[in-house]
């Protein structure tokens, strides 16, 4: 049978304002029945961790010591790839972070020492006491969401989505202490996480990083987490030399923006927002976390960042936090009034810290001037600096010394050590859970003939998903995790010793006929915005295709699905004997090998325990499921899990969507440089066709070259370098254009020419049967190199004009050079023409 995708036309929209380096303000805000705040509403506690009267002598000696100048560096943090050693100490920085993309000489696989090297020369600029300077220690940030993941060889954990699955706290605690040894072994003390977002709309490109839609789930985890990552508040293990800084984040409501957008509005009462988005933050503060990171997310058209009822009054004054508010990556540029160099707005209504990645001198110049003009109150930069100092004093960052010099600093072996990949295989094994197990087919027997399928079985970086050496997670080999298995490994070696085989085909070929096949697939990594979607429809049909060829041939089939969130997986799931939610498990493959296989005697290994903490959609437009909801109806249950030993049969799912979803993706085909699922992108030249998926990629004769790039945000386009002749296209399953076309539609590109050297270009769209249009733009794209960003609208009837046949349009964009150029790409899709477009660029 075949699958049938249909795709929501609702609101999808990316945030453009993120990350920008634009000058511009940003004065755009909506409100709609803003809730009146009631801070006495909110849990109302102390902070646990007892006055420490001489870190309160020294901090006063210190700010009494420090000029405007120092203090004002000591609230700005900025990336290291904007950074060097030499500009911290010139400008008294507090803080630098390594963003996802950042690492020692920009080298994203750098090796563990070049980390803690890095590490001692910013923490020898900052100390530096010449010149009357006070000399404060700076603290080092790090995305650490699942594991040490910016580090090649670090023990890389489940994301968060298959950890609430496990549904086990103390777990969570072993997870958080082996991260914290794993960052002191490299020399950072300090990582952002746990993240407490209480996920309620699957579309969300953040989801896998939520624990749980149920915010008891995400409360349970919020102590353990921090206290393994930190120790135990007020015993001797609290912030020692063995443990780091820990981060709650994002507060709050991030979980729950409309239609699941990355960084967007939640509208929801004050109610929801404390009892559901804030389940996570008073469980934290009382197990003594120190930082807490502002969110991207507005509550009814304010950004949280600005929210000085949210950051003040509730945050600090009423539920008891005392270490210090951070902002996200130049989060407080999208405040109103401000821009990511200028923001007294965000500053003075509660945020401490800015995380100015790459903004931070301009930042630091224009905070300086507005502490001296009054807009910011020297009171209020003292508060702040003094949270700051508070915190460093409390995680003995004065005394420690050189990161390298620290206990466990540069004890390499303690990366992937074999306790820790324990910790970690443990975590898979709990997180899995088991949707469907018809003839209670598994677990299997190591003495049968296995055949594996799926690229997913032999890719670890797949299985780890986005925030895994670099933010997107893409382009990761497996030799790049030393001490990872993939899930094909794992099955090997767990049937090593007994008198089955397996073999691997990615494709499902096979010569002998075997007893089983495991068919691994699933979503490709992504990160925050870039994994925003328009419905819970999987769309790669890669692996549906697949088990329908082994079901058509009577082979018993089990499926382990690799997603960062439930999706509408329905003729997977029909097709399959058995199937295994196994999320984004990281780089421990054995550990599903533990529950889907027998051991030697034939006995189970290990029983599935996880249970979905995320409602599993009946239907690819139920985006929004939780067990309040008055419709609620999804296809599985939160808490819905099944053990080897249940004799439970899934019966024949629905495949059929509703009429109602409207064809999303015949209107957007590159959205922030991203294909729009089930578009892809593809790299021609005269040796062939390759995908490009995200990261860096050529194609197959070497003409060309694509990756990703920086616009407006992170990684929100992407560049496309040609050597030689070759083609950038857009293609899919054929759609049909007519309508559009004869509607007067326009096809939108924002792009800009960074350098052509050509003798031609053309764009074309593509048809079915090889028909093909073509529009020459020779003369443009010379026009246009290094005249910055343009933004074209080329009429659809262009295209039907030369050739095109518009009811069978499989590549809706191809855009061929000949000769050497560099394009950068963010946006292609259609719009209606408003009389700006033509037939040229």
């Amino acid at each position: 049978m075949s699958k049938v995708h249909y795709f929501s036309a609702l609101a999808f929209v990316f945030l453009a304002s993120s990350c920008t380096g634009m000058e511009k303000k940003n004065t755009t805000i909506y409100r709609e029945d803003v809730p009146k705040i009631e801070p006495k509403a909110w849990p109302s506690q102390q902070s646990p961790i007892t006055v420490n009267r001489e870190h309160e002598k020294k901090i006063a000696t210190l700010l009494n010591a420090m000029t405007v100048e120092e203090k004002v560096g000591q609230i700005i943090q900025a990336d290291i790839n904007s950074v060097t050693p030499e500009e911290a100490r010139e400008f008294y920085l507090g803080a630098v972070l390594n963003g996802g993309n950042s690492a020692p000489e920009k080298n994203n696989r750098a090796e563990a020492d070049m980390w803690l090297a890095l590490a001692d020369e910013f923490w020898l600029a900052s100390t530096d006491k010449s010149n009357g300077r006070v000399g404060i220690p700076l603290l080092w940030g790090s995305d650490a969401v699942h594991g040490h993941n910016n580090i090649v060889g670090a023990t890389i954990f489940p994301h968060n989505i298959g950890l609430g699955a496990a549904n086990d706290p103390a777990l969570m605690a072993k997870i958080g202490k082996v991260t914290a040894t794993e960052m002191r072994v490299t020399g950072l003390d300090w990582t952002f996480a746990p993240t407490l977002a209480v996920a309620r709309n699957s579309r969300w490109g953040r989801t896998y990083e939520s624990f749980s839609e149920d915010p008891a789930i995400v409360a349970s985890y919020a102590e353990p987490l921090v206290s393994g990552i930190q120790g135990k508040v007020n015993t001797d293990q609290f912030l020692n030399s063995h443990h780091i800084i820990s981060t709650a984040k994002h507060f709050i409501g991030d979980g729950g923006t409309r239609n699941g957008q990355d960084q967007g509005d939640n509208v929801d009462d004050q109610i929801t927002m404390r009892d559901v988005h804030g389940a996570g933050y008073p469980p934290a503060i009382q197990a003594g976390v120190q930082v807490i990171m502002a969110s991207f997310n507005s509550w009814h058209g304010i950004k949280m960042h600005g929210h000085k009822t949210m950051l003040s009054d509730v945050l600090v004054a009423q539920m008891g936090f005392d270490g210090f508010v951070v902002g996200d990556w130049n989060g407080h540029g999208q405040v109103e009034g401000c821009t990511n160099v200028s923001c007294a707005n965000a500053f003075n209504a509660g945020l401490d810290m800015f995380m100015a990645p790459d903004s931070w001198k301009k930042l630091y110049q224009n905070t300086l001037e507005q502490v001296k003009s009054g807009e910011i109150t020297l009171a209020r930069l003292d508060q702040a600096v003094a949270r700051i100092l508070r915190v460093k004093l409390r995680a003995g960052l004065f005394d420690a010394g050189l990161p390298s010099s620290r206990p466990l600093a540069g004890d390499y072996k303690r990366l992937g050590s074999e306790s820790h990949r324990a910790v970690a295989r443990e975590a898979v094994r709990k997180s899995l859970v088991l949707l469907k197990n018809n003839q209670q087919l598994i677990p299997l027997s190591p003495n049968q003939r296995i055949l594996v399928a799926g690229t997913a079985a032999d890719n670890i970086g797949q299985a780890s998903g986005g925030w895994t050496l670099s933010w997107q997670g893409t382009g990761n080999a497996n030799s790049d995790f030393p001490n990872g298995e993939s899930i094909l490994a794992g099955i090997r070696s767990a049937v090593a010793g007994s008198e089955g085989t397996v073999d691997y085909h990615p494709e499902g070929e096979f010569e002998v006929r075997p007893d089983v096949a495991i068919i691994v697939f699933g979503e490709q990594p992504y990160a925050e915005f870039q994994g925003d979607r328009p419905h819970v429809d999987f769309t790669d049909n890669t692996g549906l295709e697949l088990l329908q060829k082994f079901k058509a041939l009577n082979i018993p089939t089990v499926s382990i699905f690799i997603s960062g969130r439930p999706l509408w997986v329905n003729p997977e799931i029909n097709a399959s004997d058995a199937f295994v939610a196994a999320w984004l498990p990281g780089t421990e493959g054995g550990g599903i090998a533990d529950v889907i296989m027998r051991n030697e005697q034939e006995k189970i290994n290990h029983d599935f325990i996880g249970r979905l903490s995320f409602s599993w959609p009946k239907k690819a437009d139920h985006d929004v499921l939780s067990g309040e909801n008055a419709n609620y109806d999804p296809l599985f249950a939160l808490g819905y899990g099944l053990s080897v030993t249940d004799g439970v049969s899934v019966e024949q799912l629905d495949e059929t969507q509703a009429e109602t979803i409207t064809d999303y993706h015949i209107s957007n085909f590159l959205i922030a440089g991203a294909a729009v699922s089930p578009w892809r992108l593809v790299l021609s030249d005269v040796k062939g066709r390759n995908q490009y998926l995200q990261g860096k990629s050529s194609s197959a004769g070497g003409n060309m070259n694509v990756e990703s790039a920086d616009y407006l945000a992170q990684e929100d386009s992407v560049i496309v370098n040609w050597l030689d002749r070759g083609s950038f296209l857009i293609e899919g399953e054929p759609i049909d254009l007519e309508r559009q076309s004869n509607g007067d539609m326009a096809l939108q590109i924002d792009y800009q020419v960074l350098s052509a050297d050509i003798q031609r270009a053309s764009i074309k769209l593509g048809c079915e049967s090889q028909c093909k249009s073509n529009l020459d733009v020779t003369t443009t794209i010379q026009a246009k190199a290094g005249e910055g960003w343009q933004q074209s609208f080329v009429k659809l009837s262009c295209f039907a004009d030369t050739g095109a046949d518009m009811k069978n349009i499989k590549v809706p964009f191809e855009l061929e050079v000949i000769g050497t150029a560099s394009i950068q790409l963010n946006t292609i899709k259609l719009v209606a023409n408003q009389g700006q477009a033509s037939c040229q660029l």
